[in-house]
């Protein structure tokens, strides 16, 4: 019988207080060297869809371009054509749909989403390039998806990380417990996407973890938990991805189809 990858009571009871925990070095290290180059042929397949007369436009000044069934987001720098964020991605390359089903994933899923069958929800690579990759204000992934579905309790994330994540180069920030009081106000007045981003005022900034993890190591985290990361103001990349998943039979975020996952193909 092969390795139970479930969660255990301890994990249990840091996502019910803390809204999150940590498993260290779970892809082995030529797994990870082949999910980055996997990553950087998503990049390279992104970029030239993006350069194929595709929708583009602008939210609060952040560029976006819609190519290949997939929303990127470039970087903040003006002129810039550095990607920021890819999603959903993993239709871009056969080694990241295959991850969605890896057991070392999909089981604590099962545990977490609570039901045996599960699917994917939503995926998002994000790159934080070397000096250029830009942080991400604090926020939950809730409010973002309330609107498009009713089971948004259910929609944990595990973020994979494909690069030593640290403080310099602008790890995961969680907080601790934040996730308790469900959906956090937002900030008003701060443009179209000033509601996705919670207010400070309805959280304690002082219970903020910075996750740094070694490559290979995944972060499961709550939908409610408020998260953010600062700049890479290192000279080393600091690419990961989130897979987002949710009882099976519906469908994903942005794509309408319905991805199960974990069963036989």
């Amino acid at each position: 019988m092969g390795q139970s990858h479930r969660i255990d009571a301890s994990e249990r009871r840091a996502w019910e207080e803390d809204g999150f925990f940590i498993r260290t070095r779970v892809f082995t290290a030529p797994e990870i060297e082949a999910l980055r180059t996997a990553s950087e042929a998503v990049v390279e397949r992104a970029t030239r869809n993006a350069g194929n007369g595709s929708e583009r436009y602008e939210i609060d000044g952040n560029r976006y371009c819609e190519a290949g069934g997939s929303t990127i987001q470039y970087e903040h720098a003006d002129h810039t054509s550095t990607l920021r964020v890819i999603e959903p991605f993993h239709h871009l390359d056969p080694r990241f749909d295959a991850i969605l089903d890896d057991p070392r994933i999909v089981e604590p899923m099962r545990d977490l989403v609570g039901s045996e069958r599960v699917a994917v929800f939503t995926d998002k690579l994000n790159l934080k390039r070397p000096l250029e990759g830009s942080g991400f204000r604090w926020h939950q992934d809730s409010p973002y998806w309330i609107h498009f579905c009713t089971h948004v309790d259910q929609l944990p994330n595990v973020m994979v990380a494909l690069d030593d994540a640290s403080v310099e180069n602008g790890c995961l920030r969680v907080v601790r417990g934040s996730h308790r009081k469900g959906l956090l106000p937002g900030l008003e007045g701060e443009g179209r996407l000033g509601p996705l981003f919670t207010d400070p005022r309805g959280f304690d900034e002082s219970q903020q973890v910075p996750a740094e993890v070694p490559a290979g190591s995944l972060i499961f985290f709550s939908p409610h938990t408020v998260h953010g990361s600062q700049p890479n103001a290192s000279s080393l990349s600091r690419r990961a991805f989130v897979l987002t998943y949710q009882p099976a039979g519906h469908r994903m975020f942005k794509v309408d189809a319905v991805r199960e996952a974990g069963l036989a193909r």
